[in-house]
């Protein structure tokens, strides 16, 4: 049988990668002054950070599972899964700026301020799915 968890986890992905990329747009805007670099970053993380995060979920669900193959969740939990996403999301966003910039420093600011912003979104991001079962069987 399949693993429905599957679904939660692409619908997640999908979710997750339409905030965080309106949120790499404005700040890159911001910090190059151009809305053309800052759409530019943003599409090409569309395509990096999905792969990255699918599979960021994957290992989380994997490795949070209790004896009984319920997912167990918890505040603290999704606190440690937004540091781990976001050190893969940062160094992703810090690259890509890079190569798009032609600039190292330009990535680095881009990198940098969008530490604080995504955390902070990631985390709310976490708690809504919390809050819902779509693609889970059973929750304990």
């Amino acid at each position: 049988m399949r693993d429905p968890s599957r679904k939660r986890h692409i619908a997640k992905t999908i979710t997750w990668r339409m905030v965080g990329t309106l949120d790499t747009i404005l700040l890159s805007w911001f910090i190059t002054g151009n809305p053309w670099t800052g759409l530019k970053i943003g599409l090409a993380e569309v395509f990096t950070k999905m792969i990255l995060y699918y599979f960021h979920e994957r290992v989380w669900f994997k490795i949070n599972l209790s004896k009984k193959g319920i997912v167990r969740e918890s505040r603290k939990r999704h606190i440690f899964k937004t540091l781990t996403w976001r050190g893969v999301g940062t160094l992703d966003t810090m690259l890509l700026s890079w190569l798009v910039t032609g600039n190292p420093l330009i990535g680095l600011k881009i990198g940098l301020s969008e530490l604080l912003t995504k955390m902070i979104l990631y985390y709310l991001h976490e708690r809504v799915w919390y809050r819902m079962d779509y693609g889970l069987e059973s929750r304990g």
